[in-house]
């Protein structure tokens, strides 16, 4: 497993990390029990993947806290999540700090190493400033949160309102963000941005790098239809029926599969420093903390990739 420093927080993670909700949230989605999602976290720390991701709302923190209950708690970086609003009503701190309890009570640990706002739109994150932020630093200081981070709702949010917002703000140390091969428009929204991750060193983990779009053909073939016909891209950059598999070439370093490249296009993107993966198969997982493991794909198809897709903003790759 490779590690790196997840900016500013100072903790050692790995490029891997274990995704505890998206359409299958540990396989649960699907029929699976709490402890076979446990097994699938265990699964991914033997693998050297140290970096886990839940939330309140995915369920799956009791499959976690089973997981981690004999492992090195040390060894471990630990993040869950807690939405500000219920039922389209704002929470008020207290509500928060309740929740932010009941996360560790379902982990059992005495602390996150990073909790964030779940799913912030843009237009409460003032709110969350100013309000809810103050409550996270007063838990901070009780040593039950490390760092403060904040995820976008990036279906609804494909450009990045909320993070253009959030970059006038000192208090995030970690950001969760949505960016795949179809939509890379972080890389000048949030990434490089003036007040952006990279300048301020902040954290950043990568959602939505390979959902329906990405690992269902006919579904990147009416996604990519679907953007020709806005005239977000060129219909003559692309075939149609396979719109992708130009990335696979494998025998001279290209991509074993276009969900292989969705992993390391990501992987590789300046001023990323963990890619999330979630799955309820111990075997998917292994495939794709594989990837995530590979080397950069050939430059010409990154540099190719960027020219396609470079007018996107508007699809989340669902």
């Amino acid at each position: 497993m490779d590690h790196t420093t997840l900016g500013r927080t100072g903790l050692k993670v790995s490029v891997a990390g274990l995704g505890c909700g998206g359409h299958s949230r540990l396989g649960m989605s699907y029929g699976r029990s709490e402890a076979e999602a446990a097994a699938v976290v265990r699964r991914a720390v033997e693998l050297g993947v140290n970096f886990i991701d839940t939330a309140e709302t995915y369920g799956t923190e009791p499959a976690v806290g089973m997981a981690i209950r004999d492992l090195d708690r040390d060894g471990l970086v630990i993040s869950t999540k807690k939405s500000i609003k219920r039922k389209g009503e704002r929470l008020g701190p207290e509500a928060m700090i309740r929740g932010l309890e009941g996360s560790l009570e379902r982990l059992g640990t005495d602390h996150v190493d990073v909790y964030h706002l779940h799913a912030l739109y843009p237009e409460d994150r003032d709110y969350a400033v100013s309000e809810i932020v103050p409550a996270l630093e007063k838990a901070r200081e009780a040593g039950k949160i490390r760092n403060i981070g904040v995820t976008e709702m990036f279906g609804r949010d494909c450009g990045h309102e909320m993070f253009r917002l959030a970059a006038a703000d000192a208090c995030w140390d970690v950001f969760m963000v949505g960016f795949n091969i179809l939509n890379q428009s972080a890389r000048e929204r949030v990434f490089s941005a003036p007040g952006g991750s990279v300048e301020k060193d902040v954290g950043v983990l990568i959602m939505f790098a390979l959902r329906k779009a990405l690992s269902k053909p006919e579904r990147l073939v009416e996604t990519v239809s679907g953007l020709v016909d806005e005239g977000l891209i060129d219909a003559d950059d692309l075939d149609p029926g396979d719109p992708l598999g130009w990335v696979v070439h494998p025998d001279d370093g290209g991509a074993h599969s276009v969900q292989d490249a969705g992993y390391r296009f990501c992987r590789h993107e300046p001023g990323v420093h963990v890619v999330l993966t979630g799955t309820g198969s111990a075997e998917h997982l292994e495939e794709n903390v594989a990837s995530i493991l590979r080397p950069p794909l050939p430059e010409r198809d990154v540099q190719r990739l960027r020219e396609v897709f470079c007018r996107v903003d508007c699809i989340a790759g669902n």
